[in-house]
């Protein structure tokens, strides 16, 4: 027989395996006890432990271009903390929030009679500090000598009997002052006539913004504290009265829930891992009171712990910052642990059960290391080169799971190889595994039942000997194995494999981008229903965006001011643009065109926009001057609409690539940009991530399989379930996100663990034609390869019941991984397997 091998780099690692096995077997102890020793020294590093769950640094991209930008308005224009407007907020803000909304009007005097009285409430909000006390018109923000105040409680003087007999417009509405306002912001699913006056609304929203001084932060954060346990008792009254129904926010809410939704998933975690555990465990168990694996199963899970706390230990030592994401490591280091465990129980069950147990070590090395080798080596390389994702959630996963697998491979090899051999040494003596006394192996024929169950053991094939065949194995060697070689089944697994590739495609090209925040909050969470509210009957218009004049312009030049307003055009033409809410230069304009002034040169310009700034105080914050008295930078506001998370990519590339096609140097930006960044990146770094990883995969393959096409075939296999988790994300309506890109990075690990195997296994048999191969390596490895998808099935499956968008969703991806990995492990890839028969002669 003449096969298509390239063992070169193989065949020698695999010597090395086989002796390490023999030297394993031969100094157990050594190597049981070692493990342990640096798993408590390492340990220690739990000491240091401190959660990083922050949302802006873990869920957006470290390098984004809104972060640059943020820094380039924060050093350019400088907030006047008297003359207080909300558009002009550079950083996310401290506010609170609330949204009031009646499925048939709110703008009635009971209604607005209840708002008053909670406005009221929240005005009053008292917080004792030590010896100091205060209230909101000590620390909110100021217009003036006033509190910044909501312009819809304004229009009504705050009176309810008024509402009845005022007009008011919308989307402008002129108040008595003169002055112009926008009500877009505050009024919501409002019905209007032809004169575009207000006949109902069914949403109102009201706005608290307090100071951003920093001596004042404690202040703040106590008195927003205040302000949620208010609300939640007065939305609990509204829901029982059901007069009007309230939701609210802060700028605290998100952070703060979103470290609660971690909080409630440790129980089911706790769940999650006894039952993966207990399965585990329990498929070992044999009714031999001799070759039961109970012990060494047991010892296999404790091996993955080991490998957990060494890996964290460690981290933590180099003050590795600890995510929620990371909470994910110790599940894919258990699958990953168990799955190699049961591969090297099965290995060395496959070897003589009279040699001597260091000769049965080394078969079992050189059976099943270089598989696990494959795999682990896969899983490290396509970790640790996914560390250059711009998510910090995603990197602090990537290194401590990368870490962990690897310590789950070295204590493999080591800590459980060591217990594999004195269980073997146990098994020689025809020990029984609970007592450790020698037995019979055969019954005696004065015993009873019960004797046999419980004192007799170490049966064994006499025919090959090795230990007798499992049921669930024979089934897969005699019936599954030749079922699947037939050549109408392989016609029907290439037709299904060619639809659900073909599904799974569709499925990638409609799947949806972007986290949405409300996921990072748990279900029945308060910030879930203001965010509902929000997009029910304030989607339509999105956030006043900021755009800066950056650098040197001449604004006295009547042709540069031309093309600024051409660039400016071009803006209000966008889809996602309505209008120019607030501009200095045409307030400027107008102003002199009101004065007769002529600011068409240099100096008469200076000179003028300083009796026009003393007199418009607020537009100071929009011009930075220099002390030469020299505009060195300014900015104007664009009003957006329709900015919701489905359309965030587009149209934030577009106000971008506007700015960068104007003549002039333009900056946009806007606080939530910080978030809609993560559109722009992660279609490509998911690309990137999933390129990576099947680049290692092939490049692990090409030097440890001994065929290159059996490489191919695993490194395809790997795309192809990434590919298939991508596109049915879609189908379940899982978005693509960085919670979901970590998941994909497991389901690299989980993937490579199934086709590997079973390559490798194809390869490495003596068997002549490739049917032969393929059921060889089917009744070999397809029974540990289902009891690692099963383990893992019923771990996660818990996780459907969390309340947690997060840990959902990491059992959906997880459920899907093991589904279509299992497919691909004992149905699809062993059928292409077989198309290599070309290449076995």
């Amino acid at each position: 027989m003449v096969t298509c091998t390239t063992d070169c780099i193989e065949k020698p690692i695999r010597i090395c395996f086989e002796r390490l096995g023999k030297f394993i077997g031969l100094h157990p102890w050594w190597f049981f006890i070692i493990p342990v020793v640096l798993s408590v020294v390492l340990g220690g590093g739990f000491c240091f432990l401190n959660e990083n769950n922050d949302i802006e640094e873990q869920f957006t991209p470290m390098d984004g271009a809104a972060k640059q930008e943020r820094q380039f308005f924060l050093d350019t224009f400088r907030q006047n903390s008297s003359m207080f407007t909300g558009m002009r907020v550079i950083t996310n803000g401290v506010y609170a929030s609330l949204i009031f909304r009646d499925t048939k009007n709110i703008l009635t005097v009971p209604a607005f009679e209840e708002i008053l009285r909670i406005d009221n409430k929240i005005r009053n909000i008292t917080v004792q500090k030590g010896a100091e006390q205060f209230n909101f018109s000590d620390i909110c923000a100021r217009v003036g000598q006033r509190c910044w105040s909501n312009v819809i409680l304004d229009i009504f003087n705050y009176n309810a009997s008024k509402v009845n007999v005022t007009n008011i417009t919308f989307p402008i509405h002129a108040l008595n002052s003169g002055e112009n306002v926008s009500l877009e912001l505050s009024l919501g699913g409002e019905e209007v006539n032809n004169n575009s006056f207000v006949q109902s609304a069914k949403a109102l929203r009201l706005m608290y913004f307090l100071r951003e001084d920093h001596e004042d932060k404690n202040k703040t954060d106590e008195w927003l504290t205040k302000f949620i346990q208010l609300l939640r008792s007065e939305s609990e009254s509204a829901e029982r009265t059901a007069h009007i129904k309230v939701s609210y926010y802060t700028s605290l809410s998100m952070q703060q829930e979103f470290e609660k939704s971690s909080e409630s998933v440790i129980k089911l975690f706790s769940i999650t891992y006894f039952l993966a555990i207990s399965f585990s465990i329990l498929s070992c168990l044999r009714f031999d009171n001799v070759r039961n694996k109970v012990w060494v199963a047991t010892v296999g899970v404790f091996s993955a712990g080991l490998a957990v706390v060494s890996s964290m230990g460690l981290m933590l030592i180099f003050r590795v910052p600890f995510v929620i994401t990371v909470a994910l490591s110790p599940f894919l280091v258990l699958g990953i642990g168990i799955d190699d465990m049961f591969i090297m129980i099965s290995s060395w069950q496959q070897t003589n059960v009279h040699d001597e147990v260091s000769n049965r070590m080394a078969d079992t090395y050189r059976d099943a290391a270089i598989s696990i080798t494959v795999t682990t080596l896969t899983d490290i390389l396509a970790l640790f080169l996914s560390y250059s994702n711009p998510f910090g959630s995603v990197q602090s996963f990537c290194l401590y799971a990368g870490t962990a697998i690897l310590f789950c491979y070295l204590y493999n090899i080591t800590f459980f190889g060591a217990f594999l051999a004195l269980n073997g040494i146990r098994e020689k003596e025809n020990r029984h595994w609970f007592t450790c006394m020698k037995i019979p192996e055969e019954c005696p024929l004065v015993s009873t039942k019960a004797y046999l169950v419980c004192c007799v053991g170490g049966a064994y094939d006499h025919d090959t000997g090795t230990e007798e065949e499992q049921p669930i194995r024979r089934f897969i060697r005699k019936y599954y194995g030749p079922f699947l070689a037939t050549s109408w089944v392989k016609v029907v697994v290439v037709v299904l494999y060619i639809g659900y590739l073909s599904l799974s495609i569709y499925g990638c090209h409609i799947v949806n981008q972007g986290i949405d925040l409300r996921h990072l909050a748990k279900d029945k969470s308060y910030v879930v229903s203001y965010y509902d509210d929000h997009e029910t009957y304030f989607r339509r218009y999105g956030p006043t965006v900021m755009l800066a004049v950056n650098g040197t312009f001449r604004y006295w030049n009547v042709t540069e001011r031309e093309e600024l307003e051409n660039c400016i055009t071009n803006f209000k033409n966008l889809i996602s643009v309505k209008s120019v809410s607030t501009s200095w230069l045409h307030s400027f304009e107008d102003y002199a065109d009101r004065s007769d002034i002529n600011i068409s040169s240099e100096t008469p310009f200076e000179k003028h926009l300083q009796s026009f700034l003393d007199r418009y105080e607020i537009f100071r914050q929009d011009v930075k001057i220099t002390h030469q008295h020299k505009v060195h930078a300014s900015r104007l506001f664009l009003q957006t609409v329709n900015f919701n998370n489905s359309a965030a990519k587009t149209i934030l590339e577009s106000l971008r690539k506007t700015a960068k096609d104007c003549s002039q140097p333009l900056v946009v930006y806007h606080p939530s940009f910080i978030f809609y960044d993560q559109y722009a990146v992660i279609e490509d770094i998911t690309i990137q991530t999933v390129c990576v990883a099947t680049v290692a995969m092939l490049f692990i393959s090409f030097l440890l399989i001994p065929s290159p096409f059996c490489a191919l075939w695993v490194t395809f296999a790997i795309g192809s379930v990434i590919v298939g988790v991508i596109g049915f994300m879609a189908l379940i309506n899982i978005s693509l996100d960085s919670i979901s890109m970590i998941n994909l990075i497991i389901s690299i690990g989980f993937s490579v663990d199934f086709s590997a195997h079973i390559s490798y296994s194809f390869v490495s048999s003596t068997k002549a034609g490739a049917n032969e191969r393929m059921v060889d390596a089917l009744s070999h490895l397809g029974y540990p390869i289902l009891q690692g998808a099963l383990s893992t099935i019923l771990g996660v499956v818990v996780l459907s019941a969390s309340e947690s968008y997060i840990f959902r969703t990491f059992c959906k991806i997880t459920s899907l991984v093991i589904v279509f990995g299992l497919l691909h492990g004992i149905a699809f890839i062993p059928v292409f397997l077989t198309f290599l028969g070309i290449c076995i002669k």
